[in-house]
């Protein structure tokens, strides 16, 4: 560990939209520079504030990664003292009680296993489609092609939907660390359209609710069952009770996917509606990417600006409070600055190494 390495990341929890995002940056960035993390007011935005048991499966999954210590790692608590060890490539399974996300988990030891010495497999049990947090199908379909583009390899696998609050559910992810630097990549258009499909999730509730919801999002979209731009996807019943509406844009250059998930004071047309005008409000913008994946998209290519010493731009259709946040920890954990400017219908991103 170099000298640099040992000046500790300190961290705000209360900053910018003051959630628990800023441990999982903070936990990623900590594991891939070696320097010791100290975060304080976690969660601090949050009705219940302080690590919930979701927080502390990213603790105690980057804990088994790199064989790192914790301090303050329990319910409740709003500091933690995190001490990384080495990252070790191999194979994992991490269980996320209360059918907390395992994408979030994921996405805290995605960066180190990206660059570590070997290969690794990563076994997750838990939320698969969630609120608050990214469903497997927008990692799979829209995150996972864009790190791929870095030159590492990232490939996941569905075995089984969990839908809060039952969980249970499981996915696979395969990561290959590249075998040179990782190279930064522009994301600045999105190209022409490709293709455009909605699919209804209804495990354990009644069929119905898919039609009804495809149905309206068609009538909203101009898409048809007959052009195979609705479908109502298979799934197995004790994957739920659940709902999920998620449209697929498959451009030239990229691949988006929206989602929403069903509640029981929503209507199947008010699901559908909310997504249809999540879907306009992208089409609208000129940003290559959209609100999510700008914010998620960050992090791999800040790691992959700061191996390469390049720097790279991508635009989006809007800048989250979550990005904000992200982009200000990042700036903190790395040796590298975070712009973000308007241009045309859209926001650019624009992430150099600093000095």
């Amino acid at each position: 560990m170099t000298e640099a390495t040992t000046v500790p990341l300190t961290l705000d929890g209360s900053t910018g939209e003051g959630g628990g995002q800023i441990l999982r940056t903070g936990l990623a960035l900590s594991m891939v520079t070696g320097r010791p993390l100290h975060i304080t007011r976690i969660r601090a935005g949050r009705p219940k504030p302080g690590l919930m048991r979701q927080h502390l499966a990213c603790v105690q999954a980057a804990v088994a990664v790199c064989g790192g210590q914790a301090e303050g790692a329990e319910l409740g608590s709003q500091t933690l003292r995190f001490t990384p060890g080495a990252v070790c490539a191999g194979e994992y399974r991490f269980q996320i009680a209360t059918a907390g996300s395992c994408l979030l988990v994921l996405q805290t030891v995605l960066p180190a296993l990206m660059l570590a010495d070997g290969e690794s497999k990563v076994e997750l049990v838990g939320g698969t489609h969630n609120p608050m947090a990214p469903p497997f199908d927008f990692l799979e379909r829209a995150f996972a092609p864009l790190v791929r583009r870095l030159g590492a390899g990232l490939v996941l696998q569905l075995k089984r939907r969990g839908f809060f609050p039952a969980g249970g559910g499981e996915i696979v992810a395969s990561i290959i660390p590249a075998r040179h630097p990782l190279a930064p990549v522009d994301v600045l258009e999105r190209g022409t359209l490709v293709n455009g499909w909605a699919e209804a999730l209804v495990p354990g509730l009644a069929r119905n609710i898919a039609h009804r919801e495809l149905e309206t999002l068609g009538q909203r979209m101009g898409w048809t069952f007959e052009a195979g731009q609705l479908r109502q996807t298979a799934a197995r019943q004790n994957e739920g009770p659940g709902n999920a509406l998620i449209a697929t844009l498959e451009y030239a250059h990229l691949t988006e996917v929206f989602c929403q998930l069903g509640e029981r004071s929503l209507s199947a047309e008010q699901v559908a509606k909310r997504l249809s005008d999540e879907i306009r409000a992208y089409q609208r913008s000129t940003g290559a990417i959209g609100p999510h994946l700008a914010d998620q998209w960050m992090l791999p290519l800040a790691l992959a600006v700061w191996q390469s010493g390049q720097a790279a731009r991508y635009t989006c259709t809007e800048v989250t409070p979550h990005t904000t946040t992200n982009a200000q920890t990042i700036a903190l954990g790395l040796p590298v600055q975070v712009q973000i400017t308007p241009v045309e219908r859209a926001m650019q991103v624009e992430i150099r190494p600093a000095g």
